[in-house]
């Protein structure tokens, strides 16, 4: 009895049992906010997908990031990582190296509402980027202390590898061909906001497309804002200036270091115009009257999942071909 004890100790000691094998995480949703619960209440960015995948899935806890990330069996995980660089940029970084999940052969989509310029975008629309373009990394000047119309703006050096992303043209085309015919929301409060711009894209329907994203943790407003946005992005020479928001360059900046760029996408979904309509001064569109916000929230939240989740059930679908890396269009 006491050998048989002693060699059983003896097998065990030589072959433990096995770690748990880590996740294999096909494709990785970011959302930067959540309001309130995930599932049940108000949809911020993250619920609809969180509806979608995830309502019986048990929150993975991860040392350093924000909030628990979520998979499927599939494959399909997700997270809120926070607003800003910052805290979103942290999240990611936390969640990639811990063992729990691999992401050796991973898909990301960078998920959430932001703001277009009325001359190039309307609420309600969803956007998949091009470019990612850093708004912050610069040198930058008073109007008043420049002849009139000349730059405010001037690139800083040694940063050029980190404030600039070309994302990978055939995974965005990849994503334009799956999506680019979804149908979208949208509602008689968006079409009423619509109406107070003259500018024809700003009046037009929800629609997918494509452009620059300018990440920039400065929320700002007003057209000569929005203006040295689209030279930044010019500057570059990325396509035209599309959606401001708050998280891509700095999520993508932590990817890029570990797994290179061209898995990366990112979506964004306007909820807002980056300027006031003629009939109203920057400051009031900036701190509206009750009843004069911009209309469309809702409807904008769920059209980016509406359109992310084509591409997000197109790859797990299709595993075999995508598995090794972004397939030939055919």
């Amino acid at each position: 009895m006491i050998r048989s004890f002693l060699l059983l100790l003896a097998l065990t000691l030589a072959h433990p049992a096995r770690a748990q094998e880590p996740i294999h995480v096909k494709v990785f949703v970011a959302a930067m906010f959540e309001i309130g619960k995930n599932t049940g209440d108000r949809a911020g960015e993250f619920q609809h997908w969180y509806e979608r995948y995830w309502k019986d899935s048990k929150p993975i806890e991860v040392r350093g990031a924000l909030n628990p990330v979520y998979c499927t069996q599939d494959g399909v995980c997700g997270a809120v990582l926070g607003m800003g660089k910052v805290a979103s940029s942290s999240s990611m970084q936390a969640i990639l190296l811990n063992p729990a999940l691999d992401f050796s052969q991973a898909y990301f989509i960078l998920s959430g509402v932001a703001g277009t310029p009325p001359s190039r975008g309307t609420i309600g629309e969803v956007v998949w980027a091009t470019w990612l373009v850093d708004y912050d990394l610069g040198h930058r000047w008073a109007a008043d202390e420049v002849p009139p119309g000349a730059p405010l703006f001037m690139p800083r050096k040694g940063y050029e590898s980190v404030r600039v992303y070309h994302l990978n043209h055939a995974l965005v085309s990849w994503a334009m061909r799956l999506s680019a015919d979804t149908p979208l929301k949208d509602s008689d409060a968006a079409r009423a906001y619509r109406d107070r711009y003259p500018q024809d894209a700003a009046r037009g329907a929800p629609h997918v497309a494509t452009g620059t994203h300018l990440t920039g943790d400065t929320f700002f407003h007003g057209p000569g804002m929005s203006a040295q946005a689209q030279y930044i992005a010019k500057l570059y020479g990325a396509d035209d200036y599309v959606i401001t928001e708050m998280e891509g360059t700095g999520i993508t900046q932590v990817i890029a270091r570990q797994h290179g760029t061209d898995r990366i996408m990112a979506l964004r979904g306007a909820v807002n115009f980056d300027q006031g309509n003629p009939n109203e001064t920057t400051l009031q569109h900036l701190d509206p009257a009750p009843g004069q916000t911009a209309g469309g929230f809702a409807e904008t939240v769920e059209n980016i999942e509406l359109v992310g989740s084509r591409v997000v059930d197109h790859i797990v679908a299709d595993w075999t071909r995508w598995a090794g890396g972004v397939p030939a269009l055919p």
